[in-house]
This record gives C-alpha cells, structure tokens and sequence, in this order.
C-alpha cells in the first residue's frame, strides 16, 4: 500500500468514526449563536490557530455575503502583538483567559481547538470561559486531553497523528459551516 493510500485510509476511518449527533450539537450551536447574534470566539495553537483563524473568516464574511447576516466571530489567536504582550508580561498560558474576559458576555460561544487536547492556553480559555457563562465546545484529538473534560462539549478524533486530526478539525469546521449556511441562505431573486 502506498503512502498516499494509507493516508487517505485512515483519514476515512477518522471521517466514519465520527458521531454525527455530536457535529449536529455543534452546527445547531453555531446556528443558535449567529441567529440570536451572540459573539463566537475561536482560539487554538500552532496548525489548529490556522484552522480557527481561517473558520473566523468564512463564519463572518461568507455568512454575511450568502446568508445577509455576519457571526460575531472573533479569533483570539490573530492579534500578534496582544498575543505577545500577554506571553511576555504573564505567561504564554496565558494568552486566551485575559481576552475571554475582556469579549465575553453570558450565552457567547467559545471554541477551543487543540491537536492534543492538552494546549494549556485553550484549557485556560475554556475555564475563564465557564466562569463567565458562555457555552463551550472543544475539538480535540488523541484521547481528548484536558480539553474534552474542561469544555462543556466536545468532538474528539481518536488519532495520534497530528496532521489527520488536525484535517478532520477543518473538515468538521467546513461540514459546520455550509451546513449552517445552506439552512440560512437569501433566497435567490
């Protein structure tokens, strides 16, 4: 078998093990959160940062293009400089909590991403995030980590292969996203 194959293999074993009552609880939060116009703030490190950064641009602009109406979605992981201030003056696990507090206000939702389901930061995230009442969801890898049992919800891909998990969190994002999209769109005229 080659390379490519293997790949692809176990990425469709990820894909089949997936609960899909679990990704509808997540695209029936992001749903709620964008029709009662709650802000959705995304948070992650390293590949899962690319993957939440990238998801803030489809939830806010192409929901408003196709849909008429933006998420209020805010990815904690783009201001650099913030990032740094917080690493350099605090801890760098502490670069999400602060801004948590700063964004959220009760019923919001907070997405955290990691690889390994262990990223202190996003852990950090999370906790400030129960305390101040917003809802929280995880997507994690490995065996789930810390993650899977500090946020309120959360879909795990049981693999150590970092690259397959962190596919199937973009997956998972772009399955949310049309979804949500497909039920929302402005009819064509």
């Amino acid at each position: 078998m080659s390379s490519i194959t293997d790949y692809f293999t176990k990425l469709k074993g990820l894909m089949d093990a997936v609960d899909e009552a679990q990704v509808n609880t997540f695209i029936d939060r992001l749903e709620s959160a964008w029709k009662e116009g709650q802000k959705v703030l995304f948070m992650g490190n390293g590949g899962s940062h690319a993957t939440v950064s990238h998801m803030c641009n489809d939830f806010q602009k192409c929901m408003d293009l196709e849909c008429g109406k933006p998420m209020k979605s805010i990815c904690l992981s783009d201001c650099t400089p913030l990032l740094m201030a917080w690493a350099n003056d605090t801890e760098y696990p502490n670069i999400f909590a602060p801004q948590i507090k700063c964004w959220v206000e009760p019923g919001d939702l907070v997405i955290g991403v990691s690889g390994s389901g262990n990223s202190p930061n996003v852990i950090n995230g999370i906790e400030m995030s129960n305390k101040l009442g917003a809802h929280t969801f995880g997507l994690a890898g490995y065996d789930g980590g810390k993650l899977a049992k500090t946020a309120a919800e959360c879909i795990v891909i049981n693999s150590f292969s970092m690259q397959q998990v962190e596919d199937m969190h973009m997956i998972l994002f772009h399955i949310a996203f049309c979804a949500v999209r497909d039920r929302n769109l402005i009819p064509a005229v």
